[in-house]
């Protein structure tokens, strides 16, 4: 309620002042989104060139409502993407993949595809930096996983192995990235202390 001289009421200012605060409860759409805007952020401070990839799609039916406004009616993916991210950081090829689990224990190796793998080898075997960026929801948590431990995982999955990758394992062995403000998933931090 506002009174005449102005001021308002005890309990708007209390709800007004707790608005004010940052909330980090939400940070984001999506894990995907977060790492977009971390990109931006490397971008405009001159820190890495890193975009997402567009998946390739072949358009075949299109209507024109209007001149001025087209509508896709009928799409179709080209081909099988291959993973999320690439660019350049400290003059370094990488090239990484996101995902997101509800999982708390493991991360489902059923969340990677083949021509996913199939393309990081290639990545890791002509020099580049090839991950994956894991984020377990419930438990508000990402890391950095380099390859070459998913591949250990991927592999053996076909000989009788798991078919996850344990939680224990990626926070063992992984590279626990913190929320920033700017760079909300500063996943530079982290190649910093694995590759440079």
């Amino acid at each position: 309620m506002n009174y005449p001289n102005g001021k308002r009421s005890t309990k708007q200012s209390h709800a007004l002042r707790r608005k004010s605060k940052p909330d980090f409860s939400n940070r984001g759409m999506s894990l995907e989104e977060d790492i977009s805007v971390t990109n931006e952020y490397y971008l405009s401070a001159g820190k890495a060139v890193v975009h997402k990839k567009p998946t390739p799609v072949q358009i075949v039916n299109v209507d024109y409502p209007k001149r001025s406004a087209a509508v896709i009616k009928e799409a179709y993916f080209k081909q099988a993407s291959t993973t999320d991210f690439n660019g350049v950081y400290r003059s370094r090829y990488i090239d990484f993949e996101a995902k997101e689990t509800k999982n708390k224990t493991s991360f489902p190796l059923s969340n990677v595809q083949q021509h996913q793998i199939d393309h990081m080898k290639a990545v890791h075997q002509h020099g580049g930096i090839a991950f994956m960026i894991i984020k377990f929801t419930p438990l508000d948590e990402v890391y950095l996983l380099p390859s070459p431990l998913l591949f250990e995982y991927w592999d053996e999955q076909s000989n009788g192995g798991r078919k996850s990758i344990p939680y224990s394992f990626i926070h063992e062995h992984g590279e626990k990235i913190p929320f920033h403000y700017q760079a909300r998933v500063d996943y530079a931090a982290a190649l910093d202390k694995l590759y440079f």
